[in-house]
């Protein structure tokens, strides 16, 4: 495991804004498709998964940002 988080470091030491952007694009994409193969009776489920985990990440995300553009 600590190998992984080693190499994980190492890839977000070389990218760029670019590359992060190419990663959302590319799950974007995956949970398009993952939602779409959701049978219909669980949809209601899923969306308030999906929207508890946007809230979850997307705060803290956009505190940071703010945090960075106020130095």
């Amino acid at each position: 495991m600590r190998a992984l988080l080693r190499l994980g470091d190492k890839y977000v030491q070389r990218s760029s804004w670019r590359d992060f952007a190419v990663v959302k694009f590319c799950l974007f994409a995956m949970g398009l498709i993952a939602g779409m193969s959701v049978p219909e009776k669980r949809k209601k489920a899923v969306r308030a998964a999906a929207a508890t985990v946007f809230v979850v990440t997307y705060f803290p995300l956009m505190a940071k940002l703010f945090k960075v553009g106020t130095e």
